[in-house]
């Protein structure tokens, strides 16, 4: 507990300017930002680089930090942001430039990681969510990939815990056979 405390008051101090706070708090958060990237991303390259993308946006935006919520609620919320775009930019810049498959570099699916598709799936699943239902994406994220408590996403999404708990449910009702359907 007393490592949160200090991350909360490193938070306040850099969001009132202090850059030496700042600078603990980005050095502070970066194992946890990786962490919660590669929650999103199967490519630890790739959960390396948009933690790059959170420490950026955190020390850009840490003046935006009110302390209305706790700091790593709203650190989340950077995470999650920064993940899904970096896994729209791989998804954009694959789609642009195909590249031809050499035998011997094929991965063999027995091999390969079957948390790392379920992660890719699940990416592919709130792409399509966010498309056909966008206002389901923010409560699916918060609560079933950041695992915060329904008050935190309520708050942060700015809905009652009745309605929260209402579109969760929704979410993960169109979800589920998506994934079903991946796997």
């Amino acid at each position: 507990m007393q490592d949160a405390a200090e991350t909360e008051e490193l938070a306040r101090r850099a969001a009132a300017g202090d850059g030496e706070a700042l600078n603990a708090l980005l050095q502070k958060v970066r194992p946890e930002a990786v962490r919660r990237c590669g929650r999103f991303l199967p490519c630890r390259e790739d959960a390396e680089e948009a933690a790059q993308d959170v420490l950026l946006q955190v020390a850009r935006k840490i003046t935006t930090f009110e302390g209305r919520s706790l700091f790593s609620t709203w650190l989340y919320t950077v995470v999650a942001n920064c993940a899904r775009q970096k896994y729209r930019e791989l998804k954009r810049r694959a789609a642009e430039q195909p590249v031809e498959i050499d035998a011997s570099q094929h991965v063999d699916p027995r091999t390969t990681s079957v948390i790392a598709g379920s992660r890719v799936d699940l990416l592919e699943a709130l792409e399509r969510l966010e498309r056909e239902h966008p206002h389901l994406v923010a409560p699916l994220v918060y609560r079933d990939i950041c695992q915060l408590d329904y008050a935190e996403v309520a708050e942060r999404v700015g809905i009652p815990l009745g309605t929260l708990k209402s579109r969760l449910h929704e979410a993960r009702k169109q979800v589920r056979p998506w994934l079903a359907d991946a796997s």
